[in-house]
């Protein structure tokens, strides 16, 4: 589990096309030194962009994880290249601050921006989704983006807004946004659980 409060921005290193699946090693940058190293140890599960990874190798800065044709199929990380950076954040523990909310780091699909301007201070940001993750926005629920936690501010149809803080853009990566760009998007979870649940009471 996750919160979507990123810890750091870290910096593919290399990528490895291994027979249609793909092998990330990600230098960690600032992460390494400032958690525990076992939330390193192979068999953790370390959030790349928002999406849930397992660590096969780790070397003390840079870990190692295997990336299956499925999450390639339904997310950004098949399009990045060594120096691409990524959102970070490792493995929720017990005890650990609740800043945001909590994801699983399963990918539902990619959203992409589609408007960008100034708000005083902040960045408004428009995105537009598949017709088949619409239903789970809502307005002032929550959505990660990227693997940030973020509140909807509006929704018209499959578009929805946020807002994002100057300390939100200074500590991740999407100091780079710009129209057109995909991110990786998990809805809440109880959107999906309520789904279900009133699918099988129809």
């Amino acid at each position: 589990m996750f919160t979507g409060i990123i810890q750091a921005l870290g910096t593919v290193a290399q990528r490895e096309d291994r027979g249609g699946d793909l092998r990330l090693t990600i230098d960690a940058g600032e992460l390494a030194g400032r958690v525990d190293l076992v939330r390193f140890a192979v068999g953790e599960s370390i959030a790349v962009n928002g999406v849930c990874l397992t660590v096969v190798a780790f070397d003390g800065r840079s870990f190692t994880a295997d990336v299956s044709r499925e999450t390639l199929a339904l997310t950004t990380l098949g399009g990045l290249v060594a120096g691409s950076p990524v959102n970070l954040e490792p493995a929720l523990r017990a005890g650990d601050p609740l800043g945001g909310h909590l994801m699983s780091g399963h990918i539902d699909g990619v959203a992409e921006v589609v408007g960008l301007h100034a708000d005083a201070r902040s960045l408004r940001v428009q995105f537009q989704v598949p017709e088949s993750l619409a239903r789970y926005i809502a307005p002032k629920g929550s959505v990660a983006l990227d693997g940030v936690s973020l509140t909807v501010n509006e929704v018209d149809g499959r578009r929805f807004g946020v807002n994002l803080i100057p300390h939100t853009v200074e500590v991740t990566k999407f100091r780079e946004l710009a129209v057109g760009q995909q991110l990786n998007l998990e809805v809440d979870q109880l959107s999906r659980y309520l789904d279900r649940l009133l699918a099988l009471r129809a």
